[in-house]
Protein backbone atom coordinates (compact mmCIF):
# COMPACT_ATOMS: atom_id res chain seq x y z
CA UNK A 1 0.00 0.00 0.00
CA UNK A 2 1.50 3.47 -0.92
CA UNK A 3 1.66 5.72 1.39
CA UNK A 4 -0.78 8.07 -0.10
CA UNK A 5 -3.35 4.94 0.31
CA UNK A 6 -2.09 5.03 3.90
CA UNK A 7 -3.26 8.23 4.73
CA UNK A 8 -6.61 8.13 2.57
CA UNK A 9 -7.97 4.85 3.82
CA UNK A 10 -5.64 3.91 7.02
CA UNK A 11 -5.09 0.12 7.55
CA UNK A 12 -8.63 -2.36 8.38
CA UNK A 13 -10.02 -2.72 11.51
CA UNK A 14 -8.02 -6.64 12.80
CA UNK A 15 -11.13 -8.05 14.80
CA UNK A 16 -13.87 -7.90 12.36
CA UNK A 17 -15.91 -9.75 10.11
CA UNK A 18 -15.80 -9.48 6.82
CA UNK A 19 -18.05 -10.89 4.06
CA UNK A 20 -18.20 -11.55 -0.03
CA UNK A 21 -20.15 -13.40 -2.22
CA UNK A 22 -19.08 -15.25 -5.87
CA UNK A 23 -21.29 -15.83 -9.19
CA UNK A 24 -20.31 -17.64 -12.39
CA UNK A 25 -22.46 -15.79 -14.50
CA UNK A 26 -25.31 -12.90 -13.95
CA UNK A 27 -27.55 -14.76 -13.14
CA UNK A 28 -25.73 -18.04 -12.13
CA UNK A 29 -24.31 -20.06 -9.57
CA UNK A 30 -23.97 -17.99 -6.32
CA UNK A 31 -22.23 -18.31 -3.08
CA UNK A 32 -21.72 -16.30 0.10
CA UNK A 33 -19.51 -16.60 3.09
CA UNK A 34 -18.29 -14.70 6.14
CA UNK A 35 -14.55 -14.74 7.45
CA UNK A 36 -12.75 -12.88 10.59
CA UNK A 37 -10.62 -10.89 9.31
CA UNK A 38 -8.22 -11.43 12.15
CA UNK A 39 -7.43 -15.27 11.58
CA UNK A 40 -9.40 -15.69 8.52
CA UNK A 41 -11.59 -18.47 9.94
CA UNK A 42 -14.93 -19.14 7.77
CA UNK A 43 -17.64 -18.43 10.38
CA UNK A 44 -20.26 -19.28 7.71
CA UNK A 45 -20.68 -20.36 3.91
CA UNK A 46 -24.41 -20.66 2.29
CA UNK A 47 -24.73 -22.04 -1.24
CA UNK A 48 -24.48 -22.64 -4.36
CA UNK A 49 -27.25 -21.43 -5.20
CA UNK A 50 -28.70 -21.60 -9.08
CA UNK A 51 -29.85 -17.99 -10.91
CA UNK A 52 -28.53 -15.71 -8.41
CA UNK A 53 -26.21 -12.60 -8.73
CA UNK A 54 -23.40 -11.55 -6.92
CA UNK A 55 -25.42 -8.41 -5.54
CA UNK A 56 -27.89 -10.72 -4.04
CA UNK A 57 -24.85 -12.67 -2.47
CA UNK A 58 -23.18 -9.36 -1.21
CA UNK A 59 -26.60 -8.36 0.17
CA UNK A 60 -27.84 -11.91 1.76
CA UNK A 61 -23.88 -12.12 3.35
CA UNK A 62 -24.21 -8.91 5.35
CA UNK A 63 -27.58 -10.11 6.48
CA UNK A 64 -26.54 -13.10 7.53
CA UNK A 65 -23.49 -11.44 9.35
CA UNK A 66 -25.53 -9.00 11.26
CA UNK A 67 -27.97 -11.71 12.41
CA UNK A 68 -25.07 -13.55 13.69
CA UNK A 69 -23.17 -10.91 15.43
CA UNK A 70 -26.59 -10.12 17.22
CA UNK A 71 -27.37 -13.52 18.49
CA UNK A 72 -23.29 -13.79 19.54
CA UNK A 73 -23.84 -10.42 21.21
CA UNK A 74 -21.53 -8.83 19.12
CA UNK A 75 -22.99 -5.52 18.89
CA UNK A 76 -19.92 -3.42 18.21
CA UNK A 77 -17.53 -5.72 16.08
CA UNK A 78 -17.48 -4.05 12.29
CA UNK A 79 -18.32 -5.70 9.28
CA UNK A 80 -16.46 -4.96 6.24
CA UNK A 81 -18.23 -5.47 2.73
CA UNK A 82 -16.83 -4.41 -0.62
CA UNK A 83 -19.85 -3.78 -2.25
CA UNK A 84 -21.82 -0.73 -1.75
CA UNK A 85 -24.29 -1.79 -4.12
CA UNK A 86 -25.12 -4.52 -1.20
CA UNK A 87 -24.34 -1.37 1.60
CA UNK A 88 -26.84 0.63 0.28
CA UNK A 89 -29.71 -2.06 0.18
CA UNK A 90 -28.92 -2.40 3.81
CA UNK A 91 -29.44 0.90 4.80
CA UNK A 92 -32.61 0.54 2.54
CA UNK A 93 -33.90 -2.92 4.51
CA UNK A 94 -34.82 -3.98 0.73
CA UNK A 95 -33.50 -6.13 -1.60
CA UNK A 96 -33.51 -3.87 -4.79
CA UNK A 97 -32.39 -7.07 -7.16
CA UNK A 98 -34.31 -6.45 -10.92
CA UNK A 99 -33.62 -10.51 -11.38
CA UNK A 100 -36.56 -12.71 -12.16
CA UNK A 101 -37.67 -15.28 -10.11
CA UNK A 102 -38.83 -18.44 -10.63
CA UNK A 103 -38.60 -22.71 -9.66
CA UNK A 104 -34.85 -22.36 -10.42
CA UNK A 105 -34.14 -19.96 -7.74
CA UNK A 106 -37.34 -19.43 -5.28
CA UNK A 107 -35.14 -20.41 -2.65
CA UNK A 108 -33.60 -17.50 -3.21
CA UNK A 109 -36.65 -15.38 -2.75
CA UNK A 110 -37.29 -16.86 0.83
CA UNK A 111 -33.96 -16.15 1.49
CA UNK A 112 -34.29 -12.39 0.70
CA UNK A 113 -37.74 -11.76 1.67
CA UNK A 114 -36.90 -13.47 5.39
CA UNK A 115 -33.47 -11.47 5.02
CA UNK A 116 -35.70 -8.26 4.81
CA UNK A 117 -38.00 -9.29 7.29
CA UNK A 118 -35.23 -9.90 9.78
CA UNK A 119 -33.80 -6.20 9.02
CA UNK A 120 -37.34 -4.49 9.27
CA UNK A 121 -37.69 -5.90 12.81
CA UNK A 122 -34.62 -5.59 13.94
CA UNK A 123 -32.03 -2.86 15.34
CA UNK A 124 -28.61 -3.57 15.03
CA UNK A 125 -25.04 -1.34 16.13
CA UNK A 126 -22.25 -2.97 14.16
CA UNK A 127 -20.34 -0.52 12.00
CA UNK A 128 -21.29 -1.55 8.15
CA UNK A 129 -17.51 -1.02 6.62
CA UNK A 130 -15.84 -0.58 2.78
CA UNK A 131 -13.34 -2.84 2.39
CA UNK A 132 -11.31 -0.79 0.38
CA UNK A 133 -9.90 -3.10 -2.47
CA UNK A 134 -7.50 -0.82 -4.05
CA UNK A 135 -5.73 -0.27 -0.50
CA UNK A 136 -6.02 -3.48 1.09
CA UNK A 137 -5.88 -5.69 -1.70
CA UNK A 138 -8.95 -8.45 -1.56
CA UNK A 139 -11.39 -8.93 0.90
CA UNK A 140 -10.31 -11.97 3.66
CA UNK A 141 -14.17 -13.34 2.76
CA UNK A 142 -13.06 -13.21 -1.44
CA UNK A 143 -13.18 -16.92 -2.82
CA UNK A 144 -10.86 -15.86 -4.85
CA UNK A 145 -11.79 -17.07 -7.95
CA UNK A 146 -10.72 -14.00 -10.52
Amino acid sequence: MSDADKARFGVPIKNSLTVDAACSGNPGKMEYRGVLHHNKHEVFKMGPFKNGTNNIGEFLALVHGISLLKKKGLHSLPIYSDSKIAMSWIKKKTCRTTITFDASNSDLLTLIHRAEKWLKENSFSNPILKWETKAWGEIPADFGRK
